[in-house]
């Protein structure tokens, strides 16, 4: 725990108040930071033992303050397997986030549709998640201060803040998908066969992150309320070449959607 103690003391020095909320912020969707008032920003490089993010568009941040009248911490950019970290490097910062204190966190991705119901643009609320890397940040040595060994992964995406995300749509006037998530490794993108199996185990969306943070959530009691937002057709959906430059494209057109519909959720909670 000493690595901790080391990064909470850096972090708390900058902070403005006590967090509530954690956030983390997918390709494309780092402008949600933007809104955030009075912010505090503190560079991953700051803080000891933090990883930084090498991901194209992926700022390499905290932001601390007030979004729609709560307190968060936000991580504008977070850290993927395919830029070399490994799982634990990837899930530090969730750690520190409950140690921190926070209440919950919202995580939020770019993700690829499979369910051929999603067109681009969709939100899709994820219910639950496949993990396709064959890695899990909770292998060798278990901090029992963090977690117990072997953890309960059958409520990751809390029923609670699902149904206060479902709120927030409504009365947003947005369309809210429902859905699995498949989460791979990357980087390149899938092949329309990977895609193909991926449908009959009954995944609905695809990425390249999220599945350690929710695991690592759930192994420390942190409840997780995530969200994909579908920037581009899976493999073989259409007739089309896949391209990052599409993915970054529609969470630009459609990230103040999803930006309206973190801050009603942040309002009702």
């Amino acid at each position: 725990m000493k690595q901790f103690e080391e990064s909470l003391e850096a972090l708390r020095e900058s902070l403005p108040g006590q967090p509530e909320f954690g956030l983390v912020l997918g390709s494309g969707l780092g402008p949600i930071a933007e809104c955030i008032e009075n912010p505090v920003i503190i560079p991953y490089r700051e803080v000891p033992h933090m990883a930084v993010s090498t991901a194209p568009d992926h700022v390499g941040r905290f932001v601390a303050g007030r979004l729609s009248g709560r307190q968060v911490i936000c991580m504008q950019g977070r850290l993927h397997g395919y830029e070399g970290h490994s799982p634990g490097a990837i899930v530090y910062p969730i750690r520190l986030m409950k140690l921190l204190g926070v209440e919950a966190l919202i995580l939020t991705n770019a993700a690829g549709g499979m369910n051929p119901g999603f067109v681009p643009g969709d939100l899709m609320l994820i219910e639950d998640h496949i993990n396709m890397t064959g890695k899990s940040p909770l292998t060798g040595p278990n901090d029992e201060a963090l977690g117990p060994r072997f953890n309960d992964m059958c409520s990751v995406y809390d029923v609670r803040l699902r149904r206060v995300a479902e709120r927030a749509a409504a009365d947003s006037s947005i369309t809210l998908r429902h859905g699995i998530y498949v989460g791979v490794n990357g980087p390149q993108f899938e092949t329309p066969a990977e895609i193909r199996a991926f449908r009959v185990l009954g995944g609905d969306a695809v990425g390249m992150s999220t599945v350690f943070e929710a695991i690592a959530a759930a192994h420390c009691g942190l409840p997780v309320l995530a969200v994909s937002m579908i920037t581009n057709m899976a493999a073989g959906m259409l007739p089309q070449a896949l391209s990052g430059q599409e993915v970054n494209e529609t969470a630009d057109r459609h990230g103040g959607t999803l930006q309206t519909l973190i801050r009603r959720t942040l309002e009702l909670l």
